[in-house]
């Protein structure tokens, strides 16, 4: 329920129930990370006695569930949640260059009686970025001016960014998604790549960034997705997958469906576009098919060898 955009229910009695099977899911979720830093602290503790194999394994799935936490926290506004024993961020090294930027806001005069503002400070703002090849510092400094006659307060606010209250730039964070998700670099191997940088950016941390991220960028897949079920014809894949079992030591399997538009063969003027969904385990694929819950289904399928969506594309 987590990893999928959701549709509220109008009825009551309804949202009541879908509240309590999300709060009953949320609950699972916490309980999950909790066994599974359990279990990793353990790995880590008898690290010659178990297998590197386990370890990476009970961390992909550690990382699996705080993104699917993180993004859930993003997409229901909710406030972010200081763990007690999460580690305190050391400070950004001083090697790393700093590129500095003033805020200022841009007059001298008081907006409400004319009066001449003086400086009486500044707040200082650092956000780690990233340009392709080399980590920078961009310092948003922005100035606190008051008037000289009536005392009004003046300060240009911060820029917008991906994550409010996040230190961290969109190039940044571009490439932590490209390199998880195109590069299939997890994020434990990834904090461990910026340690080198002497930047300490632990995976719990990358997890958060990249759960806020897909919730921030759902409304640019909800898009495609609707892009690519609008087409009169539409290619399907169905790939099974294998998944990790966390804490069993096994894999289940999983299934990965893939949908294209593709009209340029016969000249269309629509851009190619895909759609990729993974489904667990215990999804019933033939009750949560796609195509069945699109506004328009196709009038044309060329499936893989799935019969569920052979049914609706027919």
């Amino acid at each position: 329920m987590l990893d999928h955009t959701l549709t509220l229910p109008e009825d009551p009695e309804e949202l009541r129930s879908f509240t309590a099977r999300l709060l009953a899911e949320v609950k699972a979720q916490a309980i999950l990370i909790e066994k599974l830093r359990h279990q990793l602290a353990g790995h880590r503790a008898h690290r010659f006695g178990a297998s590197s194999e386990t370890a990476e394994q009970l961390q992909l799935a550690l990382e699996t569930s705080e993104i699917a936490a993180a993004a859930m926290t993003a997409r229901m506004n909710l406030p972010d949640i200081e763990e007690k024993d999460k580690p305190k961020r050391r400070p950004i090294p001083d090697h790393i260059p700093r590129t500095e930027v003033e805020l200022s806001p841009g007059t001298d005069a008081c907006a409400d009686c004319g009066g001449r503002l003086r400086r009486i400070g500044e707040d200082v703002t650092d956000e780690l970025e990233y340009v392709p090849g080399r980590f920078i510092v961009n310092r948003i400094v922005r100035p606190r001016l008051t008037c000289s006659c009536c005392e009004k307060f003046v300060q240009s606010p911060l820029p917008s960014r991906p994550i409010e209250r996040g230190r961290t730039g969109p190039g940044l964070l571009a490439h932590v998604l490209v390199s998880k998700y195109a590069d299939h670099l997890p994020l434990y191997l990834q904090s461990q790549i910026f340690d080198r940088e002497g930047l300490d950016l632990d995976r719990s941390t990358l997890a958060d960034w990249v759960g806020k991220t897909t919730a921030l960028l759902e409304p640019v897949a909800d898009a495609i997705g609707r892009h690519v079920l609008s087409a009169e014809a539409i290619f399907a894949d169905d790939t099974p997958i294998s998944m990790l079992a966390p804490g069993t030591g096994k894999t289940q399997t999983a299934r990965l469906w893939t949908y294209a538009r593709d009209e340029r063969p016969w000249g269309g003027d629509a851009p190619p576009a895909a759609l990729a969904i993974v489904l667990g385990p215990m999804a019933d694929n033939g009750s949560i098919s796609v195509l069945g819950r699109s506004e328009r289904p196709a009038s044309a399928v060329t499936p893989d060898a799935h019969p569920a969506e052979t049914r609706v594309g027919g």
